[in-house]
Order: structure tokens, then C-alpha cells, then sequence
């Protein structure tokens, strides 16, 4: 049996801090990864393109993410789910340092 995975508040496998923005690793298995990612004010992500699917859940802030032509403004509660081959990155378009968290499958960024 495979051991479930609890990660406390504060804890992480990893980080990954690019300019204006952290990624930090919550949980990563065979199957997916969970990202707990944050965006500085008036700062955008680089887009990405890649194999498999994305959920995004928005918890401080608010992110434009646009996926393909669609752009969507999320608050938080705000859920996004979409395919990653598909070019999609983040902005933050307000005020505060925007917080969301993502589930990867497959795991492929961190």
C-alpha cells in the first residue's frame, strides 16, 4: 500500500523561484503534483505549453490566466480546469500578491 501524503502548512518537497514569483511543491507522486504558486502585483508568468491537465484553485488575490485565446479572471474560491497543451499562463492583476494552487497531471514542472 502506498502511504498517504500530509503536508502541514509551511511544508513543502520543494521551491522553485523565478524573478517575481515562487512556486512551492506541496506533494508530487508517479500520477501529479500539487503547486502552491505566487504571483507579485502587476507581474505575469511565462506561458507554458505541456502534456496533460491543470486544476487551479485561487486562494489570495486575483489572477487573470488565460489558456489559448480565453483569458479568466479568478478571485478567490475561483476554480479553473484546463488541458496544458494548450499555451496558458498568469498575471496578476491586482493589487496583492496573488496565491493559487495548482494540481499537475502529469507531473511536469517541478
Amino acid at each position: 500500500m502506498v502511504k498517504p501524503i500530509l503536508k502541514r502548512v509551511g511544508q513543502y518537497q520543494a521551491a522553485r523561484k523565478m524573478k517575481d514569483r515562487l512556486f512551492r511543491l506541496k506533494f508530487k507522486t508517479q500520477h501529479m503534483e500539487g503547486i502552491v504558486a505566487t504571483i507579485e502585483p502587476n507581474h505575469t508568468l511565462e506561458t507554458y505549453i505541456h502534456e496533460g491537465e491543470e486544476v487551479h484553485i485561487v486562494l489570495e488575490g486575483r489572477i487573470e490566466y488565460t489558456v489559448g485565446k480565453e483569458s479568466f479572471v479568478l478571485e478567490p474560491g475561483d476554480v479553473l480546469w484546463h488541458r496544458s497543451d494548450v499555451l496558458h499562463g498568469a498575471r496578476n492583476i491586482g493589487d496583492v500578491t496573488a496565491k493559487y494552487f495548482t494540481v499537475g497531471v502529469p507531473p511536469t514542472f517541478i
